[in-house]
C-alpha cells in the first residue's frame, strides 16, 4: 500500500474515532440534560397541582378537573392523587403513547425513562393527599433524534470536507515523492531527468535535491565518458584535414563489405587520385593545396548526404588520393556517380583551386561480397590506370567479368511488388545468444525474396531495388505483419529492422503505430530496431520511441559506432540495446585499436545499464574478446547462421 493511501487510512480513522466520540459525548450529553429537564417539568407540574387542589382537597369532582385539565396539556405518563391516610387513589390519569417519528432501536438504545415528582395536598396542617407526576419522554426523545441526526449530518459533513481536503493536502504535499520515483524509473530505463519543481516541505526538498544532483552528475559522467570515446574514434578513424574516413576506417569497411552477409550488396569502389599532386605543392604551396584536398572531400560529403547513400563511404588514403565505396550501386548509377564528380572537379580549376585538366582520374571497380579486398582495389588500380590514358574523360569503369547476369529494374520490380502482394516473403532467423553462458536471447528476423524460379534471394542483392523503387516503408509493413503472425504460432523474441523510409514519413509510422497496437498481446516479445545511419532528427525519435514502448515493444539500435556522439542523446529513449557494428568487431582480437574503442563504447553504455551486443561475430577468438570486455550478447555465422525457423 501507498504512503499516501496509508497517510490518507489514517486519517478518516483519526476522523472517524474523533467524530464518533463527539457524536457520542454530545448525544449523551443531550439525554442527562433531557433527563433533568423531564424531572424537573414532572416536580413543577407535581407543586402546581398540590397548591391548586389544597382548597378543593375534599372535592373529589374538582381535584378530577384539575388532574384532567394538566395532563391533556402537558406531556405526562400519568398523574396520581392518592390518600395518605389509606393510600387509597382518588384520580389517576396515564397513557401508553410513542412517539411515531423515533426509531424503536433508537429508543431502546439511549434509555430515556420517564422522570417523575411528587407534592403534598394539606387539610390545615394536616397532610391530606399526595400527586404524583411522571413526565412522558416522547417529546424528549423526538428532540433528542433530531439533535442526533443533526449532529451526525454535521459531522459527516464536516468528515468529508476534512477527508477531502486532507487528500488534496497529502496529494500535493507527496507529489514529489511520485516525481522522484518516476526520475528513478527513468534512471532505470537510462533516462536522466531533472526535477524542476523543488517542494517547500524541508525533508522532502533535501531529497530532491540530492536526487536531482546525483541525475546531474550521472549526466556529466556519461557525457565525459562519452567525448572521450569520441575523440578515440576521431583519432583512430578519421582524417584530420578532410574530416572525412581515414585508410584505416576504409580498409575495415571494405573488407567488411566484403563479408558474405544477409544484407551486404554487390557495388562499386571509386578511387579517385588528384593529379599532379607534387607539382601542385611547387607551384601552389602546401596551404593552397591542402585548400584543394580539403575542397574535394566537401564534394564527396555532399554525395554522401544525397538519399539513399547512408551506407557509403568516403576516405581519404594518403596525399590526394580518394575512395568512395558504395554498396548497392549498379552500373549504370555508377557511371552517372562518376560524371556528376568529374563536373564538380571541374568546378574546381574554374575556381583555380587547381591549374592541373583534368583536376583528378578516377576509377572505378565493381565488387561482390566473397572476394578479396587486394583483388578489388587491385582492378580499382587498372581503371585508373585506364582512366589516366584517356583523354575524352577523367575516368574508367571495370566490372568483374565473373559476376552473374544482372537484372534490370523492370524485373526487380515485378519480383518484388510479387512478393509484398502474395506473401512470397520467406522469413529467416539468425539466434542472437549471450557471450558468457551461449543462452538464446532472441531471433533477429530476415528476408528472403522468392524468385520466378522459386530461388530465394537474400536481402543484400533486393534491398537496394526495394530503396530505389521507394517501397521500403512497405516492405517493412509486410515483414512486421508475418514476424507478428510468427510470433502468435511461436512466442519466442524477435528483432526486426526497420527502414529509413518508414521513420521519415509521418503515414508510413502511423501505419506502424497502428499495426503494433492491434497487436499488443505479442509485443513483450518484439524488438524494433532502427539503423544508427537513419535516425531521425532527435524531437521525433524521442517520440517515436515513447509511441512504440507505449504500445508494448522494445526499441534497439543496430549497426552503432560510426556516429558515437549520439550516444549521449540516447539516453531518454529506453533503448533495449546497442548492437555494434560488425565493422568493429571483425579481427577484433587481432588488433588492438578495434579493442580499445570496444572498451570506451563499454564504458559509456555501461554506466547506464544499456547492454552491447555485437554483430558479425566469426571466430571463437573475435568472441573471446567481447566475452573480456564485458560485451552481453553476440550475433554472426559463429553463433548461428540465417535458417527458416525449425531449420536448425
Amino acid at each position: 500500500m501507498s504512503l499516501l493511501k496509508q497517510l490518507f487510512l489514517a486519517i478518516c480513522l483519526f476522523l472517524v474515532v474523533a467524530f464518533t466520540g463527539s457524536f457520542i459525548a454530545g448525544v449523551e450529553s443531550s439525554r442527562e440534560q433531557l433527563i433533568s429537564q423531564l424531572r424537573s417539568h414532572a416536580q413543577d407540574a407535581a407543586t402546581a397541582l398540590g397548591l391548586s387542589m389544597t382548597p378543593h382537597v375534599d372535592d373529589p369532582a374538582m381535584i378530577e378537573l384539575m388532574v384532567s385539565s394538566i395532563f391533556d396539556s402537558g406531556y405526562f405518563a400519568s398523574i396520581r392523587v392518592v390518600r395518605i391516610a389509606d393510600d387509597s387513589l382518588i384520580v389517576e390519569r396515564s397513557t401508553e403513547i410513542r412517539p411515531e417519528s423515533v426509531p424503536g432501536w433508537f429508543v431502546e438504545l439511549v434509555d430515556l425513562q420517564p422522570q417523575g415528582g411528587d407534592a403534598l395536598i394539606m387539610r390545615g396542617w394536616e397532610q391530606a393527599a399526595r400527586v404524583e407526576v411522571l413526565s412522558h419522554p416522547q417529546f424528549a426523545l423526538a428532540k433528542l433524534w433530531d439533535s442526533a441526526l443533526g449532529s451526525l449530518f454535521w459531522l459527516l459533513l464536516c468528515g468529508l470536507v476534512s477527508a477531502v481536503l486532507g487528500g488534496w493536502l497529502l496529494r500535493t504535499q507527496l507529489r514529489p515523492l511520485d516525481n522522484m520515483v518516476q526520475q528513478a524509473q527513468a534512471i532505470s530505463r537510462r533516462e536522466f531527468l531533472t526535477l524542476p519543481r523543488v517542494p517547500r516541505t524541508p525533508e522532502l526538498k533535501r531529497v530532491v535535491l540530492a536526487m536531482n544532483q546525483m541525475v546531474d552528475k550521472l549526466k556529466t559522467l556519461f557525457a565525459e565518458e562519452a567525448a572521450r570515446s569520441e575523440k578515440l574514434r576521431e583519432e583512430a578513424y578519421q582524417d584530420s584535414l578532410t574530416g572525412l574516413a581515414n585508410r584505416r576506417q576504409f580498409d575495415i569497411r571494405l573488407s567488411n563489405q566484403l563479408v558474405i552477409n544477409e544484407q551486404h550488396p554487390e557495388g562499386y569502389l571509386l578511387l579517385l587520385r588528384l593529379n599532379d599532386l607534387g607539382g601542385l605543392n611547387q607551384r601552389l604551396g602546401g596551404q593552397r593545396t591542402d585548400a584543394l584536398i580539403a575542397a574535394l572531400g566537401d564534394q564527396l560529403r555532399q554525395l554522401l548526404a544525397l538519399p539513399g547513400r547512408s551506407q557509403w563511404l568516403a576516405s581519404r588514403n594518403r596525399g590526394g588520393e580518394f575512395t568512395l565505396l558504395a554498396p548497392g550501386l549498379n552500373g549504370e548509377d555508377a557511371d552517372r556517380l562518376a560524371s556528376e564528380l568529374s563536373e564538380a572537379l571541374n568546378s574546381l580549376k574554374q575556381t583555380g583551386a587547381s591549374d592541373c585538366d583534368p583536376v583528378a582520374h578516377i576509377g572505378i571497380a565493381a565488387f561482390r561480397p566473397g572476394e578479396q579486398s587486394e583483388a578489388v582495389l587491385s582492378r580499382a588500380d587498372q581503371a585508373l590506370a585506364q582512366a589516366q590514358s584517356r583523354s575524352d574523360r577523367c575516368w574508367e569503369r571495370l566490372d568483374d567479368f565473373t559476376t552473374r547476369p544482372t537484372h534490370g529494374l523492370h524485373d526487380w520490380r515485378g519480383w518484388i511488388d510479387d512478393a509484398l502482394t502474395q506473401g512470397k516473403l520467406q522469413l529467416y532467423f539468425q539466434p542472437v545468444a549471450e557471450c558468457a553462458a551461449g543462452t538464446l536471447m532472441q531471433h533477429k528476423v530476415l528476408a528472403r525474396l522468392l524468385d520466378p524460379a522459386g530461388e530465394a534471394i537474400t536481402a543484400g542483392r533486393f534491398l537496394p531495388w526495394i530503396e530505389r523503387l521507394g517501397w521500403a516503408a512497405r516492405f517493412d509493413l509486410a515483414m512486421l505483419e508475418h514476424s507478428l503472425d510468427h510470433l502468435t504460432r511461436h512466442p519466442q523474441p524477435l528483432a526486426l529492422s526497420l527502414s529509413a523510409a518508414t521513420l521519415r514519413n509521418e503515414q508510413d509510422k502511423a501505419r506502424l503505430l497502428d499495426a503494433l497496437n492491434s497487436r499488443k498481446d505479442v509485443a513483450h516479445l518484439m524488438t524494433l530496431e532502427i539503423d544508427e545511419r537513419h535516425l531521425p532528427p532527435p524531437a521525433e525519435l524521442e517520440a517515436l520511441s515513447q509511441a512504440i514502448r507505449e504500445a508494448g515493444f522494445n526499441l534497439g539500435l543496430q549497426h552503432f559506432g560510426g556516429r558515437f556522439s549520439l550516444i549521449g542523446n540516447l539516453t531518454h529513449l529506453g533503448l533495449a540495446y546497442l548492437k555494434i557494428d560488425g565493422t568493429y568487431i571483425r579481427a577484433i582480437d587481432q588488433e588492438s585499436d578495434k579493442r580499445l574503442f570496444i572498451e570506451a563504447i563499454f564504458r559509456a553504455t555501461n554506466s547506464i545499464d544499456l547492454p552491447l551486443i555485437a554483430e558479425m561475430v566469426e571466430t571463437e577468438e573475435e568472441l573471446a574478446v567481447l566475452t573480456e570486455l564485458g560485451i552481453h550478447g553476440a550475433m554472426g555465422r559463429l553463433i548461428g547462421a540465417p535458417a527458416p525457423w525449425g531449420s536448425k
